[in-house]
């Protein structure tokens, strides 16, 4: 397990973190989101040793990290560090060997990746001649090559097409699966609730809200109440809490509050119900709701 303790850290008078925890269980893909400027490339880089934290711990295993701990961590930074007139596969085992692979052993690992990252056919391309998506893939590769027990991942779907996306995406559940604990950060939240076990929400250095997707669904109470009536009457739900749209010959009715029996019983009155029960709140709107 990998666990963030307490971390704070100051820039003169700013305050970057203060007091951020959190813990990422082997098998599991955190999500870590947040507004720019919010703390998580700080955190990120307290986590790698880039930078050090006034105070807190960073612990592996229950011991604090060391620096031959972080060079089996897997790392890809916010701002890329690909050598631009490097071929791709001469740059994925170039890594590899600073790694400690020996060079059979970086170039069938490299050759594997770029399989896996759909990459064969640019291996023999300069870094700079590949679009975005493709130096993303790159990226990742580079951060893969070693078979690292941490991935630590700062915005790594930044500007990538879907089918960039889904090639990352996968590669990070594999990873996931075999039980290395992955950290991403990301401002596409819709993303990160289909992929992530569990979010880490952080605004002005501080983390306002940290768990399971279903556990901050929970932590939002019960959603709003969704009632699809067809064939009602105009002003059947009169005096019911909630707003009513229109669509066609159906009416939606949302509610926050109100006794879901009464509401019922006056749904079945007035049409047939084509359905009826509780809308959880996207992560989007949870996290609109924590930094609020």
């Amino acid at each position: 397990m990998l666990e963030i303790d307490n971390l704070r850290k100051r820039y003169g008078d700013k305050v970057a973190l203060d007091g951020v925890s959190f813990a990422v269980r082997p098998g599991e893909m955190f999500g870590f989101v947040g507004a720019n400027g919010a703390g998580k490339t700080t955190t990120m880089r307290i986590i790698m040793g880039v930078l050090e934290a006034d105070s807190g711990e960073v612990r592996h295993e229950g011991r604090p990290v060391t620096y031959e701990d972080r060079r089996a961590y897997g790392y890809m930074p916010e701002e890329r560090g690909l050598y631009q007139k490097m071929k791709v596969a001469e740059q994925v085992e170039y890594f590899g060997r600073l790694h400690g692979l020996t060079p059979a052993a970086a170039r069938r690992t490299t050759a594997e990746l770029l399989e896996r990252l759909g990459l064969v056919e640019r291996r023999g391309d300069a870094v700079e001649a590949l679009s975005l998506g493709n130096q993303q893939r790159v990226q990742l590769a580079v951060a893969l090559v070693h078979d690292p027990g941490v991935l630590i991942l700062d915005e790594p779907f930044s500007g990538l097409d879907p089918l960039a996306v889904d090639a990352l995406a996968e590669a990070l559940k594999d990873r996931a699966a075999s039980g290395v604990p992955v950290i991403f950060s990301s401002h596409q939240l819709e993303l990160v609730e289909r992929l992530c076990d569990s979010v880490g929400i952080i605004s002005a250095g501080r983390m306002v809200a940290c768990g399971s997707v279903a556990e901050l669904r929970a932590g939002e109470g019960r959603g709003l109440l969704k009632v699809v009536v067809r064939g009602a009457a105009p002003g059947w739900a009169e005096g019911l809490p909630g707003e009513i749209t229109v669509d066609g010959d159906r009416q939606v009715l949302l509610s926050a509050d109100g006794d879901d029996q009464t509401i019922l019983r006056r749904a079945v009155q007035a049409g047939h119900v084509e359905h009826f029960g509780r809308q959880e709140p996207t992560l989007v709107e949870i996290f609109r709701e924590a930094v609020a």
